[in-house]
């Protein structure tokens, strides 16, 4: 695969129902790619993960996928309210989600730690009341 595939997806954050469809179409497209299963199953993961994140917490955002020979980039940015503290955010269990989000069974705190365990490479930048961008690296076996 010498050529690089983009994929790029408007994340809806105002419908619960359709959070995670751009995560399943990646998947789609990296089975049809035949890549390894271990390597579709980080990139869903995190995918998923940031996906749901900007539902919860940013209204929507944007997610592009690049697929090159050696890695997996997913960029995914957002024009929310930003991340306070990167390092407390990073925690496993913290969340800033409310309550009725809580109640569908979202925001336990465990999206950003599982983007990073999922991916060999992780980048936060935020900036309160402008968004935040996430770009993260899987790498592919080669």
């Amino acid at each position: 695969m010498s050529d690089v595939l983009n994929l790029h997806y408007i994340v809806d954050g105002s419908d619960f129902t359709s959070a995670g469809q751009a995560s399943v179409n990646v998947k789609k497209n990296l089975r049809q790619l035949g890549l390894p299963a271990e390597i579709i199953r980080q990139v869903s993961i995190a995918m998923y993960e940031g996906e749901i994140n900007m539902v919860i917490h940013a209204g929507g955002g944007e997610a592009d996928i690049n697929v090159y020979e050696d890695r997996i980039e997913i960029i995914l940015e957002d024009h929310g309210p930003g991340i306070k503290d990167i390092e407390l955010a990073m925690q496993e269990g913290y969340s800033t989600a409310k309550d009725n989000i809580r109640s569908l069974g979202f925001g336990a705190g465990m999206g950003l730690p599982n983007m990073k365990k999922y991916t060999d490479k992780m980048d936060i930048k935020s900036k309160v009341g402008e968004g935040t961008t996430i770009t993260m690296v899987v790498n592919i076996p080669v």
